[in-house]
């Protein structure tokens, strides 16, 4: 579930990461053309497995991804796929040592659904075009699942034994119910050390192709749908009396509309402050800096939650999203109701934005419900070993490539991991400029110049991070 990069892409992170940098003249370490043409295969391969819940094919690309793993070397006791229909997942375990907990991998099989008659090409016929690879999931997020899998089996090949075992983790129904992801991180996430998402995080080009920064993913906020309902005896429309459902609502829609979240930082928001308020300058960029070093600035906090960009890096949001009220024209309503979408800050109880709303709308005659079951958790720290092992892994594309926090508004599988205590990071070694950012949408497509960056970063967490 990748997120469009909207944000500034001139950024600074000198201060972030201390780790020198090799030198720009230095050339890119060579990836072998051999595993080059193989995870293009296989991405290719993968888009071809149409996975949208409700076709039926999750399971089918589970069984191409465990025949790779299988003839790589790995013990077919070692992969498990399971489930019914398309809430099928996949985990896969590269034995190491024991000396160390496990290192989680992170991905997502399905795809959103794409319909032939309004793509240009066949959305599940990958073609390769002007440096391109097109089809559903191109983006979102089979590249990242490609990686994964042709990274592991290149250190397999290698004979490389790390100190702890390493899990491919592979969800069914990310897009849709996340029931799978929650399954695998109950069962895996107990014990981990960490864990890599290459549903997350990326670097961000310039209009001229050239990268600018690289994302760490470090924190999502939580998703929660919140509905406001006021019932009333209701009656006829000519004898309207002294309460209406519909014009009680309108006063706790309009409350909501104008009541505003406390401001909030953490060490990846206070972090991607800092960084990028140097560089971008100005008048938004003085507000990064001073918010960044207190949150509390009234002046900052306005003039940054006054720009789309930037409202929801500063807090929780809610906003109402749809509405509905009444049963007939000539008759008094007799029930109002209103969705409202929060976005929530990471560590902030879901329960706590419900009873701030109830506050907020001050009125008895209103219900205040959290929607489903929405989980929150609390970023995850930047550890050095993680952003030194990312800065060694971008070195080699890219010396001295910003490297940059990022809390993401919405979220992936590492919700899940992040609410069992395990540290997750979103690394996907992915080159986009946000103007071919079509995941989920139309002929989505991805570069094939990514291919090696992706290859070169997630090898060397992997090696790095399992010694």
């Amino acid at each position: 579930m990748r997120r469009s990069r909207t944000l500034p892409i001139a950024l600074l992170a000198g201060t972030i990461l201390p780790l020198a940098a090799q030198p720009a003249h230095a050339a890119p370490a060579p990836v072998d053309p051999a595993q080059h043409r193989q995870m293009l295969d296989i991405w290719k391969k993968m888009i071809s497995i149409p996975t949208v819940h409700g076709r039926g094919q999750t399971r089918a690309m589970a069984t191409y991804v465990a025949d790779l793993l299988k003839q790589g070397g790995f013990a077919a006791e070692d992969i498990v796929i399971e489930g019914e229909g398309d809430d099928i997942s996949l985990a896969a375990r590269y034995r190491g040592t024991g000396k160390g907990k496990p290192l989680l991998l992170s991905g997502h099989m399905d795809v959103v659904e794409a319909r032939p008659s309004d793509w240009t090409r066949d959305p599940f016929t990958p073609v390769e075009e002007n440096g391109f690879v097109y089809g559903r999931g191109s983006l979102d997020m089979k590249f990242g699942d490609a990686v994964l899998v042709s990274t592991l089996l290149k250190l397999k090949a290698e004979g490389f034994k790390p100190s702890r075992d390493i899990l491919l983790l592979l969800s069914g129904d990310e897009e849709t119910a996340m029931a799978t992801t929650a399954r695998l991180a109950e069962r895996y996430g107990g014990d981990a050390e960490l864990l890599l998402n290459a549903d997350g995080g990326g670097g961000m080009l310039d209009d001229q192709g050239k990268p600018v920064a690289f994302y760490v993913q470090g924190g999502e906020k939580t998703y929660a749908d919140i509905e406001i309902s006021v019932t009333d005896p209701g009656g006829h429309s000519s004898r309207p009396g002294a309460t209406n459902a519909i014009a009680t609502l309108a006063q706790a829609i309009d409350r909501i509309a104008a009541y505003k979240f406390p401001a909030q930082v953490n060490e990846i928001t206070r972090a991607y402050f800092k960084a990028t308020g140097k560089q971008v300058g100005g008048t938004i960029g003085a507000a990064m800096l001073r918010f960044a070093d207190n949150p509390d600035d009234a002046a900052a906090i306005a003039t940054l939650r006054a720009e789309p960009e930037y409202v929801g890096i500063t807090g929780t949001t809610c906003v109402p999203t749809m509405l509905s009220g009444g049963h007939a024209l000539n008759a008094l309503p007799q029930k109002a109701t209103v969705s409202v979408n929060c976005r929530i800050f990471p560590g902030v109880p879901i329960e706590s934005v419900r009873d701030t709303l109830a506050k907020v709308i001050d009125n008895p005659k209103a219900t205040v419900t959290i929607l489903d079951h929405p989980l929150g958790s609390d970023a995850s720290p930047l550890r050095p070993d993680l952003m030194k092992a990312v800065r060694k892994g971008i070195d080699q594309s890219f010396p001295g490539l910003p490297i940059v926090p990022q809390m993401a508004a919405g979220a992936t599988d590492s919700l899940y991991f992040r609410a069992k205590g395990v540290p997750s990071y979103g690394v996907l070694g992915m080159f986009l400029n946000p103007a071919d950012d079509f995941s989920h949408g139309l002929n989505e497509r991805a570069p094939v110049a990514s291919i090696d960056p992706a290859l070169r970063l997630m090898r060397t967490l992997i090696v790095d991070l399992s010694k």
